[in-house]
């Protein structure tokens, strides 16, 4: 008779936390095993607001379970000066060239069009490639809708993990991250500026969509909404995703092998669809639990 009511108390704790765990939303990372070690993979948005903070536990439980922290670039050599100035450079046309000498005319009168409805002049705009003006524009939506790149989830875990001493690394180097648009070809870029211009009138509803299917960790929604777009353009998906995974994959499995466990933060884009990193790794034998 004694052992019962400690047994009921232990029963009902128990039932409370089950309640308590399917209540909880998954999370957008991902705990990968096999061959050895563990590796956290979390997907970013790279701009995010103050509401989303404090992070689920799950994120933060994959960071404080990791020895090292690994991004798309070290975010410490992208802020320097140094690497600041050398992105502008990249992202400026030639002397002697101006946005007209690179892009239809209908792109152009849109370019016109925007500058106008938003207040900005156009002549400094007209002096950027068009890869380097699409990324612009789209950062300035984000950043009227209230989104901070300060705020992001790379931003967040880099200032985490410098200020915890523990070891940081890119996966590739930020020359390589501007070459994937620096290198596109005209078509290419004139591509992706005119479908940037398209989404612009739509883009608050869009980020708040993406963003609330982020924070749910539906993963299905992220893919409908981020590949849809690229994927219909055969090339850019090829360049800007599918190229960088592959390229990705061989340092992630290094890691693997590594004492402790890791984790990896990348664009959500990356994780998600036939060709991310999910798939890959899935394909390759090791097993993938969603947090």
């Amino acid at each position: 008779m004694r052992l019962r009511r400690p047994l009921a108390v232990v029963a009902a704790a128990l039932v409370i936390w089950a309640a308590a765990a399917a209540a909880a939303p998954p999370s957008f990372a991902w705990k990968v095993s096999g061959k050895g070690g563990v590796v956290y993979l979390v997907g970013s948005v790279h701009l995010l607001t103050a509401d989303f903070y404090p992070l689920p536990p799950a994120l933060e439980q994959a960071y404080a379970n990791a020895d090292r922290l690994i991004e798309e670039v070290d975010i410490g050599q992208m802020l320097a000066p140094a690497s600041q100035l050398a992105l502008l450079t990249r992202g400026i046309l030639p002397p002697q060239q101006s946005l007209a000498d690179v892009v239809s005319p209908t792109t152009l009168e849109l370019v016109r069009e925007r500058a106008a409805a938003v207040g900005l002049p156009f002549t400094p705009l007209a002096r950027m490639k068009p890869w380097f003006l699409s990324l612009t524009l789209t950062a300035l939506e984000w950043q009227k809708a209230g989104f901070d790149e300060s705020l992001g989830l790379d931003m967040h875990f880099y200032q985490q993990a410098i200020a915890d001493g523990k070891a940081v690394q890119g996966l590739e180097t930020i020359e390589y991250q501007v070459s994937r648009f620096d290198e596109m070809s005209p078509e290419q870029q004139e591509a992706m500026l005119a479908s940037s211009l398209e989404e612009l009138d739509t883009q608050l509803q869009s980020i708040t969509t993406l963003t609330e299917a982020w924070r749910r960790g539906d993963a299905g929604e992220m893919e409908r909404l981020v590949l849809a777009d690229i994927q219909a353009n055969p090339g850019l998906y090829e360049r800007l995703l599918v190229e960088r995974n592959r390229n990705w994959l061989p340092t992630i499995e290094a890691l693997f092998s590594q004492t402790g466990a890791s984790l990896v933060v990348v664009g959500a884009a990356h994780l998600i669809g036939p060709d991310g990193l999910l798939k890959e790794l899935e394909a390759r034998g090791y097993r993938v639990e969603q947090l």
